[in-house]
C-alpha cells in the first residue's frame, strides 16, 4: 500500500504518472464491473459497487476510526461481503 499511496502522489504532480495511475484505476474498475456484471447486477449497480469496493481498498489506509468490539480486519471482510453479495 505505501507504494500505491507513494505513487498516487506522484501522479499529483506529473502527468504522465497521472495517466497511467488513471490507467491502472480504470483497468482495475473494469475488472471490479465484470465481476459484478457476472453476478447479474445492472450496469448502474455494477458501477457503484465497483466504486465502493475498489474506494474501501484504496481508502481504507486513511481510515483510524475504531471499530469497539471488532478488528479492523472484521469490518472490512463483513464490508466485502456485503457488497459482493447477489
Amino acid at each position: 500500500m505505501r507504494t500505491e499511496l507513494a505513487i498516487r502522489e506522484l501522479g499529483q504532480r506529473d502527468a504522465a504518472i497521472h495517466e497511467r495511475v488513471r490507467h491502472v484505476d480504470e483497468r482495475r474498475m473494469e475488472f471490479l464491473r465484470g465481476l459484478f456484471r457476472g453476478m447479474g447486477l445492472s450496469l448502474s449497480e455494477a458501477e457503484v459497487r465497483s466504486l465502493l469496493v475498489y474506494s474501501l481498498l484504496i481508502g481504507d489506509h486513511f481510515i483510524a476510526a475504531d471499530h469497539g468490539r471488532m478488528s479492523r480486519a472484521k469490518v472490512l471482510s463483513l464490508a466485502l461481503d456485503d457488497l459482493l453479495r447477489d
